[in-house]
């Protein structure tokens, strides 16, 4: 199993309309960066964990973790020509962009902000709290995701 962070940002779609959706499950689409479509293609797996981040909001928080429930298949907001996300190179037979299914699992009561996350010892390092971070999907070692369980312990939803 392996740890993930997903940014997202909440007037567009957000840990509460999440976790409304039918068995709290959604396909993550919409994902246009190739470094981001490379993890959802080739890295994320059914099974992995995934922290849910509000980013593009004060304070920017991680509010739940969501589970992989479904391996990676070609996004279909990318056919979709009245779809923003609409990419007319992509194609059924060689698509270009990619998605997993996810569902929420738990919550965070409070979120946990980024202020407080950059207070925690041993997470540094974590892609998310670097410079110039900007990639919507990223990895999460296991390390860095024990202390922000061990932080805040979220609750079941």
């Amino acid at each position: 199993m392996k740890f993930w962070l997903f940014k997202t940002e909440p007037s567009t779609y957000s840990w509460n309309d999440l976790k409304k959706e039918k068995d709290k499950t959604t396909f993550w689409d919409g994902v246009r960066n190739y470094q981001a479509r490379n993890f959802l293609r080739d890295r994320i797996k059914r099974g992995d964990l995934v922290f849910i981040y509000h980013s593009v909001i004060k304070p920017q928080t991680i509010a739940g973790i969501a589970k992989v429930v479904s391996e990676s298949k070609p996004d279909p907001t990318a056919f979709d020509s009245s779809s923003q996300y609409f990419d007319p190179k992509s194609s059924l037979n060689d698509p270009r962009w990619f998605g997993v299914e996810i569902q929420a699992i738990k919550e965070f009561d409070p979120p946990i902000t980024r202020d407080e996350l950059k207070k925690l010892s041993g997470l540094r390092d974590m892609t998310l709290l670097q410079k110039g971070s900007r990639l919507s999907v990223q990895p999460v070692k296991p390390r860095e995701w024990k202390i922000i369980l061990q932080y805040r312990t979220p609750i079941d939803i």
